[in-house]
């Protein structure tokens, strides 16, 4: 525990079998259950996990952690229904089973899944453990070992003490870190996070990829946790879902770690696309749900303004260009007043929008 709220860690694990062991063993003493989720790995992971839980003394927890009950009062209707609605939502989530014979006493809970979900999937059961049994904050450390143990409490620190939602390590802020990261992974790192910052409405983030986090309580019951995406682009996914909810965000410096055994399993050049069309629409879910539906401002309608008006200019544009192109003729001058006026509009819109945007989700980031 820290500052008597209690601690845990989700592992996503999919092949780690060299890597998890060291992983566990280095967990610091203050996390009181880790929450290793295997994605049906197909070598020996869930033998490793299964053989250090099976050693009682080294396993046993001198905290109890069961699982949260309500019973039911006259002034406690809105938590019931929220309760029930947790059971039924269970059977969205990636089928899974709990290993363990005593998981209230353990401390490492094995969540094995009975078929391949991706990565976010993995970390979703995990983090539905974490809300079940109303963990106070609840990390992701991956299971190939290139994340410091060391680091975490620094991780922790703003969700235990400083009330901040959901803490994020940054690696690119690191004196290193155009040393230590391929640069094809900084490259890329650096252009979800331009896309990431116009979709969520962080702003101020700059590594929007690293999987390094703590999430409080109170954030993971502000979101859907099994409607998050299920692949690579759960980080940009939930930092969404995160901004729709007005959870609170923090960036921790930490450094970065490769070539220490683990072996990438993302494509970037599949990542990427697919990726950006997730933000697309998760642009706009935002603007629907938390400018419109949950609290109506001005942005919405000044976004929205700027794609309409940019629609338009696009057919004199294309005209414009055409008569340039392929014609000696003057453009008319109504055509290029229209494109002009349009465009221009268009511009100062969508300019300020954003800057609507960035005002508002300054109280957000700390």
């Amino acid at each position: 525990m820290l500052n008597n709220k209690t601690v845990a860690v989700v592992i996503p694990a999919y092949n780690e079998e060299n890597q998890i062991l060291q992983v566990l063993e280095s967990m610091p003493s203050f996390v009181d259950r880790i929450i290793v989720v295997d994605d049906c790995s197909t070598d020996g992971t869930a033998a490793v996990v299964l053989n250090l839980i099976s050693k009682a003394d080294q396993n046993k927890s001198g905290l109890k952690i069961a699982k949260k009950e309500f019973a039911q009062t006259r002034y406690n209707r809105a938590e019931m229904v929220l309760n029930d609605m947790t059971i039924k939502e269970s059977e969205y989530y990636t089928p899974a089973i709990i290993t363990n014979k005593q998981p209230d006493d353990d401390r490492i809970i094995f969540i094995k899944h009975t078929k391949n979900g991706g990565v976010g999937a993995t970390i979703a059961s995990g983090y539905k453990w974490c809300l079940d049994h109303h963990i106070d904050c609840t990390a992701v450390m991956a299971g190939d070992g290139q994340m410091d143990p060391e680091e975490l409490e620094s991780i922790c620190t703003p969700v235990i003490y400083e009330d901040v939602d959901y803490a994020k390590g940054n690696r690119l802020i690191h004196r290193s870190a155009w040393l230590v990261i391929p640069k094809t992974r900084y490259l890329g790192n650096s252009i979800l996070s331009i896309l990431t910052k116009i979709a969520s409405g962080y702003w101020h983030i700059s590594d929007t990829q690293s999987g390094y986090t703590a999430i409080s309580l109170r954030a993971l019951q502000s979101i859907k946790i099994y409607d998050i995406y299920k692949s690579y682009g759960m980080p940009n996914d939930l930092l969404v879902k995160l901004n729709i909810g007005f959870c609170t965000i923090k960036e921790v410096g930490i450094k970065p770690i490769y070539d220490i055994g683990e072996k990438s399993k993302m494509k970037l050049y599949k990542v990427i696309p697919r990726i950006s069309w997730l933000l697309l629409k998760s642009f706009f879910k935002r603007l629907w749900i938390k400018y419109l539906i949950r609290d109506f401002h001005p942005l919405f309608l000044l976004y929205h303004f700027s794609f309409f008006l940019g629609i338009m200019s696009a057919p004199y544009m294309l005209k414009i260009l055409l008569i340039m192109m392929f014609t000696n003729e003057n453009v008319p001058a109504l055509t290029m007043l229209a494109f002009i006026f349009l465009f221009t509009s268009a511009f100062q819109s969508l300019l300020f929008a954003m800057w609507m945007d960035i005002q508002d989700n300054e109280r957000l980031y700390k």
